[in-house]
């Protein structure tokens, strides 16, 4: 990655490339941060007034990941070269396993394509 990454662009933008790894990163930095709110969720009493602020918290961690998934998605779809409308696809149960398989180990189209010159940057 280049040294001043955008942090805004590579979660929240759906223009540019990513790469795999950035791609599969990226997931697993999810994964963890949306874990940290439901684990504090479930030590707690579900009646407590603190469930109510964990779980809060967890569904306004999730609502901001799904948007960030979506955009990671599109990015490595336009690594492929194929447009990021094709990211509907991780919404069907079946094929979301087998689509993001594809997307963390597949390799992308070597050099510049319609979607930008290098991956992990802006177009």
């Amino acid at each position: 990655m280049p040294n001043n990454v955008d942090f805004f662009w590579l979660f929240f933008r759906f223009s540019g490339r990513v790469n795999r790894a950035a791609y599969l990163l990226g997931f697993l930095f999810m994964l963890v941060v949306m874990s940290f709110p439901l684990y504090q969720f479930m030590r707690v009493h579900p009646e407590s007034g603190a469930a109510q602020v964990w779980s809060m918290l967890f569904g306004a961690t999730f609502l901001t990941f799904l948007w960030a998934h979506i955009a990671f998605s599109v990015k490595r779809l336009h690594d492929f070269d194929k447009p990021g409308l094709f990211a509907v696809a991780l919404f069907i149960p079946v094929v979301s396993i087998f689509a993001f398989i594809a997307l963390c180990f597949f390799p992308g189209t070597p050099g510049p394509n319609q979607f930008g010159n290098t991956t992990n940057a802006p177009k």
